[in-house]
């Protein structure tokens, strides 16, 4: 499927509800539903982001992310992130032992995901052990 042809089919899952990990208008890639890793970050240069672009498959309807190794490796890409995007965070995942960007709820309500992101996510701990992060995921 092509790029012109996926933006309004996802604009259009948006609508309906039926997308459980997509945010519209967030401001960043992180945190979109996707099934494959090209389905995360695409008008971005993967090149220029601080890791490899993953999509967890951990995590309901897919988690787009990409490997970091401090909270400034995240929207540090042009274009990853827009002004008053939400704030990420660099953590690790649960036993994986892989260090990503996630969309940040530490400090925050206990509704901000659900009111500022999306209906289907919740603030939950990145496991990981002693250095876990509080994030917003679909299902948290």
């Amino acid at each position: 499927m092509t790029r012109a042809l996926r933006r309004p089919l996802v604009a259009m899952l948006v609508v309906l509800g039926s997308c459980a990990g997509c945010r519209d208008g967030s401001g960043s890639d992180t945190g979109n539903s996707c099934e494959v890793v090209d389905d995360c970050y695409e008008d971005v240069d993967h090149d220029e982001l601080s890791g490899a672009v993953q999509c967890l498959d951990r995590v309901e309807g897919g988690y787009c992310t990409h490997r970091c190794q401090t909270d400034a490796d995240c929207c540090a890409a042009d274009g990853e992130c827009e002004d008053g995007a939400p704030e990420q965070v660099c953590g690790p995942f649960e036993s994986t032992g892989e260090q990503l960007c996630f969309l940040s709820c530490e400090g925050k309500p206990d509704s901000f995901c659900t009111d500022e992101l999306s209906e289907d996510f919740g603030c939950r701990s990145t496991g990981g052990g002693s250095d876990n992060r509080k994030v917003c995921v679909p299902g948290g």
